[in-house]
């Protein structure tokens, strides 16, 4: 077993960027990333995930949301944390992964679908707040995101690799690396990452069970005849094991398998502007226990889930006149879970429990009224059928079926002469429970599987961006109604009962920047939500407090410095024993405020290197969130109350090399 230690890494991380890949392509480095992007478009945050960042560079993708204004995480040790945007968490978050909507297998919620992302592998994350799209899938009521890489046909023969190590406190390293090479007409990708950390320690310098190791291989061919047409097959594997200091046992295992074939055809007439299609497959196979990652004298348990999702999309984007650009299409997926226990499970027999089934089709268009202005607004219809097959269930056998409604509209005018944007729109999502829901259904003090209803949320999103001289802004407002909220009541750590109730959210997200100076500019974000459960008249919970972020950083493009104040109020709002899907996922009571502070340097000695140095909770503060996970005492064998604490000062050290 891992155990803890400090230490200031000695070895620089190392990033190789050969030959570009596409014409025009070229290689750059960018500073250290110490707050968050900031928006991009109405409703649409855009960022590089292989930009060093700060806190310490993401190794999963909840790690790395967590850095946008907005998102939280429900933490449960070193890794495989819960994302939450906007208090909202589960189904009510899409996402996508190269176009693959994308599940956990365990019925605890050891693995949500960031678990399976590894950051810097892709070339671009993009989050889509609100329910302002219907394009990728239904029931994402709170926002959608995309983990994307770029395809490009390249302009002639040639290749391209890149590379890197990360070295950090408490053990951390992390290594990836990726390649590319073709021709105009064919071309081919690998890729493959491992990420791996010992146990931390929290700012009293006290052990946290939380060591971790994970790591994915990727590849993908190509074959693009012209610079209007692509078809791509890709697939990949990965696997892992982690600690948890929340709960009676650990992840074993992680295996995922898939794969994927796209096909896009562009300009194919005045009217046809883009053809895309798109098939999928992603097979889960998760093992956890309670001996192989902990010391355990007493009876060993283990379960072995495994989860296989099969979909397919197709849309096509059509632009009947100068004004109009519409998308319309279908989409399915089939997605089935089983589970077998036992220490000797591979010699069990898989028992299927609950499988689901979904078919939809969608539209939505944008109409430009003038240079100005312009409507946006979509429609979706989904048929849904979920099947309990459970064989000590009480509704064994059962089948629920559900057609489902979503949609939006959205009026964005420009202002200023184009130094900024305004937007408003309300949209509408209905959302089907999702499998960790229904499998807590038919619990004493809740509702059954087959009375369960869907979510319905009602929601108005407003906002603006702006941008002149030395500043730019933005900020995005949101109140929403949601009639049938699926709230979980935990009965004890391993059993919650479901109901739905009726609930109100709002709240806001802003940034501003402001260069001061050559080379200097600091910046600021800000983070709001509060929710209320209107049947119980009661805080809703699960609902992270108030954050601000203040950076300030230089880059003369040679040297780069950089520091980052974080700062988290209190929240006295909470509602005990109510929460979330993740395991025992409760609101324990209130928590105290806390700051943090960051700082960063940077070097180039030429231009294609940039070296990078950090340290993370600088006066190695010891402190929680607000939504960390109760955490596992060892010895009495229960959760405690007591949340589990964040790593202690953090060191880490990362270069990058990038040749043209």
């Amino acid at each position: 077993m891992k155990h803890s230690f400090r230490q200031l890494p000695l070895v620089a991380a190392i990033s190789l960027a050969l030959p570009a890949f596409a014409q025009g392509t070229e290689a750059r480095l960018d500073s250290v990333v110490v707050t968050a992007p900031v928006i991009s478009a109405p409703l649409t945050v855009t960022t590089d995930p292989k930009a060093p960042r700060q806190p310490l560079p993401a190794h999963d993708g909840a790690d790395m949301l967590k850095s946008i204004p907005g998102f939280s995480v429900i933490r449960k040790g070193g890794t495989d944390g819960d994302p939450v945007f906007r208090g909202m968490s589960g189904s009510r978050l899409g996402i996508l992964q190269d176009g693959q909507e994308i599940y956990g297998g365990c019925g605890g919620r050891m693995d949500p679908p960031t678990a399976y992302v590894y950051p810097e592998s892709f070339d671009r994350v993009t989050v889509l707040k609100g329910p302002q799209t219907v394009l990728y899938g239904s029931g994402n009521s709170a926002a959608v995101v995309l983990f994307e890489r770029d395809i490009q046909r390249m302009q002639e023969s040639g290749w391209s690799a890149s590379g890197s190590l990360t070295l950090g406190s408490w053990g951390r390293n992390d290594q990836v690396f990726d390649a590319k090479g073709g021709n105009p007409d064919f071309y081919a990708r690998i890729g493959a990452t491992r990420s791996d950390s010992n146990n931390y320690d929290d700012g009293d310098g006290d052990e946290v069970h939380s060591f971790y190791t994970r790591w994915s291989t990727t590849g993908a061919i190509g074959w693009t005849p012209d610079d209007n047409t692509l078809l791509e097959l890709n697939f990949g594997r990965s696997d892992g094991e982690a600690a948890y200091a929340d709960r009676a046992m650990d992840g074993a295992k992680f295996e995922r398998e898939h794969a994927g074939l796209r096909f896009e055809k562009r300009n194919i007439s005045p009217l046809v502007r883009k053809v895309e299609a798109h098939a999928y497959y992603s097979y889960i196979d998760h093992v956890m226990d309670n001996f192989s990652l902990r010391s355990n004298s007493g009876m060993r348990m283990l379960s072995n889930p495994d989860r296989r999702t099969t979909g397919t999309r197709a849309a096509v984007v059509l632009a009947p006149g100068e004004q109009w650009q519409i998308t319309v299409g279908a989409d399915a997926r089939d997605d089935q879970h089983r589970t077998r226990g036992g220490v000797d499970y591979r010699n069990q027999r898989w028992q299927k429990d609950i499988g689901f089934e979904r078919y939809g089709v969608f539209g939505e268009a944008s109409y430009a009224l003038d240079d100005v202005r312009r409507i946006v607004a979509g429609l979706r219809i989904d048929e849904h059928e979920v099947r309990d097959y459970r064989p000590a269930s009480a509704t064994r056998g059962v089948t629920v079926d559900k057609t489902l409604q979503s949609g939006f509209g959205r009026y964005e005018a420009d202002f200023g002469e184009g130094a900024g944007t305004w937007y408003a729109g309300v949209g509408y999502v209905e959302r089907f429970p999702d499998f960790w829901e229904f499998m807590r259904a038919n619990t004493a003090g809740g509702q059954r599987f087959d009375t369960l209803k869907p979510e319905k949320t009602t929601q108005l999103d407003v906002g603006a961006d702006w941008s002149a001289g030395a500043w730019s802004a933005s900020v995005s407002g949101f109140y929403g109604k949601i009639d049938d909220y699926i709230l979980l009541r935990w009965v004890n750590p391993s059993t919650a009962s479901v109901r739905n109730i009726d609930a109100t959210v709002y709240g806001l997200e802003g940034d501003v920047t402001w260069r001061f100076a050559t080379n200097w500019q600091a910046v600021g974000t800000v983070a709001w939500v509060r929710g209320n459960n209107d049947t119980d008249s009661k805080a809703l919970a699960q609902q992270p407090p108030l954050e601000a972020r203040l950076a300030l950083e230089y880059d003369d493009r040679r040297f780069s410095y950089g520091a980052m104040l974080r700062m988290v109020a209190s929240q006295n709002r909470y509602d005990v024993g109510s929460g979330s899907i993740v395991a025992n996922g409760q609101d324990l009571g209130p928590t105290g405020g806390f700051a943090t502070l960051s700082l960063n340097a940077g070097w180039r000695p030429n231009k294609p290197t940039l070296l990078t140095i950090g340290v993370d909770n600088v006066f190695d503060r010891k402190y929680s969130e607000h939504l960390g996970k109760g955490g596992w005492d060892f010895a009495g064998g229960a959760v405690t109350s007591e949340r589990i604490n964040e790593p202690g000062r953090t060191f880490w050290v990362k270069a990058q090399i990038a040749l043209d």
